[in-house]
C-alpha cells in the first residue's frame, strides 16, 4: 500500500503555524475553563457534580450539558488536562474541518447513551471527550493514506493506548459507560467523516516529467 506525504509546502506554511497555535490556545482555554469551574466549585462549596448525568431521571438531564466540565476532585481533573490538550490540539490542527462536526457530537453523545443506558449514578467528567479523541484520531490514521494521520495515530497510540482497559467495569466509581460510547462515536466519526481534512499531496519531480511527456487527449469529433 502507498502512503500519500502531504506537501511541506502546505504543511510547513505559516498559515500552517498559525493554525497549529490557534489549535493549541483553544485547547489550552478550554482545559483552563474546566479548572475555573472545579476551583470555583471548591472554593465555595458548590457541590456542582450533581449536576452530572444520572440515567433516566428528568434532573439529570441538564448533565447531557454540563457533565463534561465537572469533576470528582483535582487529580480527576489532572488526569484529563494533559489528554485533552495534546488531542484537542492534534484534532483541532489536524481535521479542522472535521473538529466542527465532531466535537459536538463527541461532547454530548456519551452523555446522551448514558442517561439512556448507564447504571444508576451519577456520571461526571471530560473522560468522554478523551476516549472519542482518542479513537477519532486513532482510526483516522487508520482510514487515510495520509503518513501525517498514521503518524500521529501511531503517537495517540503510544501515548493513550492503554486507556482502552476504561471501557469495562473493572473499576468501582468509574463511568466505564461514558468510555465506551465515547470511543463507539469517536470511531464512527473516524469513518464518516475521512474524506475531509485531506492535505496536498506532496508531487515529485518525475510525476510532472511524466504529464509533461503524456501525449495530448484526442480532439472531440
Amino acid at each position: 500500500m502507498i502512503f500519500d506525504a502531504p506537501d511541506p509546502a502546505y504543511t510547513s506554511s505559516p498559515r500552517a503555524q498559525t493554525n497549529f497555535r490557534l489549535a493549541l490556545k483553544l485547547a489550552v482555554g478550554f482545559v483552563a475553563l474546566l479548572w475555573a469551574i472545579h476551583t470555583v466549585g471548591w472554593m465555595f462549596g458548590l457541590e456542582l457534580q450533581r449536576f452530572g448525568v444520572r440515567p433516566r431521571t428528568l434532573d439529570g438531564l441538564v448533565g447531557i450539558f454540563l457533565a463534561p466540565l465537572l469533576h470528582g476532585g483535582f487529580a480527576h481533573l489532572f488526569s484529563n488536562s494533559v489528554p485533552l490538550i495534546v488531542l484537542g490540539t492534534g484534532l483541532l490542527h489536524l481535521y479542522p474541518r472535521s473538529a466542527l462536526r465532531a466535537l459536538p457530537v463527541l461532547y454530548l453523545g456519551p452523555g446522551l447513551a448514558v442517561w439512556l443506558l448507564g447504571r444508576a449514578s451519577i456520571h461526571i467528567g471530560a473522560s468522554g471527550l478523551v476516549y472519542g479523541l482518542v479513537t477519532f484520531i486513532f482510526f483516522s490514521g487508520i482510514l487515510r493514506r495520509d503518513r501525517r494521520a498514521i503518524a500521529a495515530a501511531l503517537l495517540v497510540f503510544f501515548l493513550y493506548g492503554s486507556i482502552v482497559w476504561g471501557v469495562f467495569p473493572i473499576r468501582p466509581g468509574m463511568s466505564w459507560e461514558t468510555h465506551l460510547a465515547a470511543a463507539l462515536l469517536g470511531g464512527v466519526l473516524a469513518f464518516m467523516l475521512r474524506g475531509l481534512d485531506i492535505p496536498p499531496r506532496k508531487r515529485y519531480s518525475w510525476e510532472d516529467e511524466d504529464e509533461s511527456t503524456s501525449p495530448p487527449p484526442n480532439p472531440p469529433t
